[in-house]
């Protein structure tokens, strides 16, 4: 899979909803309910990220969730990349971006969100063909005022701002031009997750995805 054909695949599922949920999930139990829940809700880009022993099997559960495409968060080596693949993950999303990990999505053919900060990391990711980004971390590197400033002499990338985005801030990110949709972790809060509440959940997500943009 060539960067171009990568970004073109990321920016194609990023538009599917206005945000996409990062979900650190401890018991892969709570996957399949979840992961049905968030769908329903009216986010289907569901990113897992591999923080915990149980994130793999998550995926494998997620991914046979009709309407879903899992993705595999905090992906940082090869090892990472292919484990993902082979759980069933159609994207991955990463906090920055290495010659190895891209090499390893591309010989993969898994469709891959880099992370980056600064306008010269997104400069060195488009010159290699990537033009769907993840802006991260988003709150702590400015927030909106930084993103925007970024795009304004790189209007060409686009952007999935992710870090300390909320339902209180979403509507900044999303009204740039430069921004596709937003990752956040609060459509699927931990007690929820716990106890099972997955119409909570459900509520959470018929609200993030109705966010306009």
């Amino acid at each position: 899979m060539t960067p171009q054909t990568a970004s073109a695949e990321a920016r194609r599922i990023a538009a599917l909803a206005p945000i996409i949920p990062v979900l650190v999930v401890e018991d892969a139990a709570h996957a399949r309910k979840l992961a049905e829940a968030l769908v329903a809700g009216g986010l289907p880009a569901l990113e897992v990220t591999l923080r915990t022993p149980a994130a793999l099997d998550v995926i494998r559960e997620m991914a046979q969730v009709p309407g879903g495409v899992v993705g595999a968060g905090t992906l940082l080596t090869p090892e990472d990349v292919h484990a993902a693949k082979a759980a069933g993950a159609s994207f991955g999303v990463s906090p920055g971006a290495t010659d190895r990990l891209l090499d390893a999505c591309e010989a993969a053919d898994l469709p891959l969100l880099p992370g980056v900060a600064t306008a010269s990391e997104a400069m060195a990711l488009l010159e290699r063909g990537y033009d769907m980004l993840k802006f991260f971390p988003a709150e702590a590197s400015g927030g909106a005022p930084a993103l925007k400033a970024i795009g304004a002499p790189i209007p060409q990338i686009a952007f999935c701002p992710t870090g300390g985005v909320s339902l209180a801030n979403a509507t900044a990110y999303l009204s740039l031009p430069n921004v596709v949709c937003a990752g956040g972790s609060w459509v699927a809060p931990a007690d929820a997750v716990r106890s099972g509440d997955w119409s909570r959940i459900e509520t959470l997500a018929r609200e993030a995805a109705a966010l306009p943009r």
